[in-house]
């Protein structure tokens, strides 16, 4: 990782970042249904009142490790109950009736490049670019995922680097061409800079 942060400082931005953020150290998950369920969870929600709703659908289904199956037995009512919306529900049992019928592979994820990644998991209704993303940054452990969709990151850049405006993903891409092949490591030193600023 010491090849990345330097090569990241070439970036005399992110530079001032990593000084002020600290040591690298991202948290990763497995690349499983339950991780994926998760980030379904945590979409346009604070992370205290998605850990909560998550805790919440866990202990519903009452298993070490959620699976499709136990998913599908929690009628959607119940999951309304929960905390979850109406949308994150249908998305979820979406997600638990494509692996169980054998459309989605968890397994085969690892093999995959990340567009092929990113196209495999996106044909979930509920699944969108971000939440590949996500998938591919925390669960697949991919070194270079730039989160174009993710409202902090582009907050984080706009910040940073003295912009008038929220960029738009042309404009993301452009600024982090300096970044690769370590665009996720750049992306977690911009959220660590939000909270770094509050």
């Amino acid at each position: 990782m010491r090849s990345a942060i330097q090569h990241l400082k070439k970036d005399a931005v992110l530079a001032k970042i990593v000084k002020a953020v600290g040591p690298y150290r991202m948290e990763y998950g497995a690349p499983k249904f339950e991780n994926l369920v998760r980030s379904i969870v945590y979409q346009q929600l604070h992370g205290r009142a998605a850990a909560v709703i998550y805790g919440r659908l866990r202990e519903a289904v009452g298993e070490e490790e959620l699976s499709p199956t136990g998913i599908l037995r929690l009628r959607p009512d119940r999951m309304r109950k929960l905390g979850l919306s109406a949308q994150k529900t249908i998305y979820i049992r979406e997600l638990a009736k494509h692996t169980r019928r054998g459309s989605v592979v968890f397994e085969s994820l690892p093999e995959m490049d990340d567009a092929t990644v990113i196209s495999h998991l996106t044909q979930v209704k509920g699944i969108g670019v971000w939440t590949a993303h996500m998938f591919l940054i925390f669960s697949l452990r991919r070194p270079d995922v730039l989160a174009t969709g993710d409202l902090a990151i582009r907050m984080a850049i706009k910040q940073a680097y003295g912009l008038d405006d929220l960029p738009k993903p042309a404009e993301m891409e452009r600024i982090a061409a300096g970044w690769r092949p370590w665009a996720s490591v750049a992306c977690w030193y911009l959220w660590r800079s939000l909270d770094t600023a509050r």
